[in-house]
């Protein structure tokens, strides 16, 4: 489903109180006192387990730091974070990072096709502050390290092949990763104030042990064309890789990374915005930007990790902010999906869905504690959009 622009020169208008916010073109900004519900319904009140859904919704745990995992041995790692589902037979598996440094890595939980945990073991060990990555077309997970100098490890979600660093992806602070399967590219975030935009050309698609790293060049304003260029040094020494190009555009704290469409999403959290790159046409623009609502009272504050859902429904994730995950629909909606209460000192990580779309899995990396061993893994079940 092609999406819009959401921002030429509007944000959320009072019109659209009932529906959390649509963002229309040409319309004067004036912000709706208390955004509405969105496509889902309103929030009811908190569950069991601390978290609001809408009508039809609920949710589950299916695994904390420190605990094991449903009725495994395997203890579930600290500080959960980026995640994916992969098909597994008529089940599948969700894959999580651990942002803990040292010893990050990333573990899996094998699910049946009921939703039962079969399973859960470690993927990859020994890494540093794995934050987010991103799934592969041939079904492995890239987990990225965002520390100064990380590297992109491949692993393989059902535990047979041992992980691989793939040092030809860059040397820098890792944030997501988002394969384009018609460009056979990899898009990649960077998680410093004045990040850049990276895609990875594998020399042979499906294998990324050799390749190109290209940077983003572009102007200074919020929307415009785009080229690529090579950068010199993908290991980042003696400069930094996104000092190494003139006219690199750089972007404050790159997160969360998407693609679908010919579109890529990704979030850059030092501004809260969601940024969309069309590649058919090789032009930049802005989805969503809450310094644009006149008067506060924005939906979506604190972004962070995004995924897509088969209606082409966005779901962002919020560090801190209210610890909510938040949706941009294909109609230019922006609303609460989910609110997790008593949790102010953790943020939502890792939002994936099952192969099917009925089920979303998420984080809050420090739970109720404030702390990375306090980390809670979710499951929520229910009608969502086809």
């Amino acid at each position: 489903m092609e999406r819009r622009n959401f921002l030429r020169g509007a944000v959320i208008g009072t019109s659209a109180a009932a529906f959390g916010g649509t963002l229309m073109r040409g319309a004067a900004y004036a912000a709706p006192a208390q955004p509405g519900p969105g496509p889902y319904g309103a929030l009811g009140a908190a569950d069991a387990n601390g978290i609001q859904l809408p009508s039809g919704f609920s949710s589950r745990v299916i695994a904390r730091s420190g605990q094991n995992v449903g009725s495994t041995s395997y203890t579930w790692h600290n500080a959960p974070d980026g995640g994916a589902c992969f098909a597994d037979g008529s089940g599948w598996i969700y894959v999580s990072n651990s942002e803990i440094n040292p010893s990050g890595g990333a573990s899996a939980v094998k699910l049946s096709s009921a939703g039962a945990i079969t399973g859960a073991y470690r993927i990859l060990s020994n890494t540093r502050q794995n934050c987010a990555g991103g799934k592969t077309p041939w079904n492995t997970w890239l987990s990225c390290e965002e520390v100064s100098l990380g590297y992109v490890y491949e692993t393989d979600p059902y535990g047979v092949n041992a992980a691989v660093r793939r040092d030809a992806m860059g040397k820098f602070k890792h944030e997501a990763a988002a394969a384009d399967p018609v460009r056979h590219v990899v898009y990649l975030t960077e998680d410093e104030t004045n990040g850049c935009l990276y895609r990875f050309i594998p020399t042979t698609w499906g294998n990324l042990a050799s390749g190109t790293l290209q940077v983003l060049v572009a102007g200074s304003g919020t929307s415009g064309s785009f080229t690529w260029q090579n950068v010199p040094d993908p290991d980042g020494s003696p400069t930094a890789t996104r000092s190494q190009v003139s006219g690199a555009k750089h972007f404050n704290g790159g997160e969360g990374c998407h693609y679908a469409n010919d579109t890529v999403w990704f979030t850059t959290k030092g501004d809260n915005r969601v940024w969309q790159l069309n590649l058919a046409n090789s032009t930049y623009e802005l989805a969503y930007d809450d310094s644009l609502v006149v008067g506060g009272g924005a939906p979506l504050t604190g972004v962070d990790n995004v995924t897509g859902s088969s209606s082409g429904d966005l779901f962002v994730a919020e560090d801190g902010g209210n610890m909510e995950i938040c949706i941009i629909t294909p109609d230019d909606v922006v609303a609460v999906f989910l609110r997790i209460t008593g949790q102010s000192s953790s943020e939502i990580t890792g939002p994936a869905f099952s192969p099917d779309g009925t089920r979303l899995y998420f984080s809050s990396q420090r739970g109720t504690s404030g702390s990375s061993s306090g980390g809670i893994t979710y499951e929520v079940t229910g009608p969502f959009r086809a």
